[in-house]
């Protein structure tokens, strides 16, 4: 099968991790979206033009994340990878706690899974299995693909995922600074052993969460509240936590953005968010750009773009 001018576009949503208490677990599909087109070409070769968030940073060689989640597709179903040219915007903050690099392992694969049409099917099981295997954890890479509400874990089959629809209620918000974090060194911040009432508190609140983010909205500030990590990583993250603490002190539902340092704000309406965008307008002096965001339902799709590439 050749797949040599075969193009496809693929988009993809951002997501917030963690959401206060689900360490590791819960994760949420958010309304801003990198955008690709990858083609197939005739012969060996890569070209790579990116422009929006992070384009003079990212490499545009073969170590891109994008193009490595699709050779590594390429691979697990047992076939060679064609030259590709690979046209992406960024919209997604990198290094801000809001899943760009999951959002660019799974545009790797669904720009697979779409060149690959009609030869191998790469199902919604191995998508998740493979993106798991690339970025390490399910938590940020399930709602990428699957969109809304998600629940992810690891049993001996690997990676798994519920979706849940959120409440209409629910209005996220991210506060998203100028300065960056890493993941590696947030996660390394978060102990190895808690004590069993601090577990016992975040199994409370996680179970608590879920039924107000997709039952009842007006028990987010009780059930955001964490003491598996925030606190661990507040030290490298100063303004972050100084934020999220000033927010919560008024009412808002506000934890770490994944890793951070962005601050994800859950309100239960939007007039609530726009009060949550004045206070932190007036309660601190660490410039914070307001997201004001809905949730993606759809997650990550990709589509036939051989007929506008022509």
């Amino acid at each position: 099968m050749t797949l040599a001018g075969r193009s496809v576009a693929v988009r993809v949503p951002a997501t917030s991790a963690n959401l206060g208490p689900g360490f590791d677990t819960l994760g949420l599909a958010l309304s801003v979206h990198d955008e690709l087109v990858v083609t197939a070409l005739g012969g060996p070769g890569l070209e790579i033009e990116v422009s929006g968030e992070g384009a003079a940073d990212v490499p545009t060689d073969a170590s891109h994340l994008v193009v490595r989640s699709m050779a590594y597709a390429f691979e697990a179903v047992g076939r060679p990878m064609p030259g590709i040219r690979l046209r992406a915007h960024n919209v997604i903050p990198h290094g801000r706690g809001m899943g760009s690099s999951g959002a660019a392992v799974v545009a790797g694969l669904l720009a697979a899974q779409g060149l690959l049409e009609g030869d191998v099917t790469l199902g919604p099981d191995t998508l998740l299995r493979l993106a798991t295997e690339l970025e390490g954890h399910p938590d940020n890479v399930a709602p990428a693909l699957f969109g809304g509400l998600t629940i992810a874990w690891m049993d001996q089959n690997g990676p798994q995922h519920k979706k849940l629809a959120v409440h209409r209620g629910v209005s996220p918000l991210v506060f998203v600074p100028e300065f960056t974090m890493s993941t590696s060194v947030a996660r390394g911040l978060a102990p190895l052993h808690v004590t069993r009432e601090d577990a016992v508190f975040n199994v409370s609140r996680s179970a608590l969460l879920i039924a107000a983010l997709t039952q009842s909205p007006e028990l987010l500030m009780a059930a955001t509240e964490d003491k598996l990590h925030q606190s661990y990583r507040a030290q490298a993250m100063p303004a972050t936590d100084a934020l999220v603490q000033s927010l919560r002190a008024a009412g808002f539902a506000a934890v770490v953005s994944g890793a951070g340092p962005s601050v994800l704000v859950l309100a239960d309406g939007p007039g609530r968010r726009l009060e949550a965008v004045d206070h932190a307008a007036t309660s601190t002096d660490t410039p914070w750009k307001p997201l004001l965001l809905a949730v993606d339902v759809r997650g990550g799709t990709v589509r036939d773009h051989t007929e506008d590439a022509t």
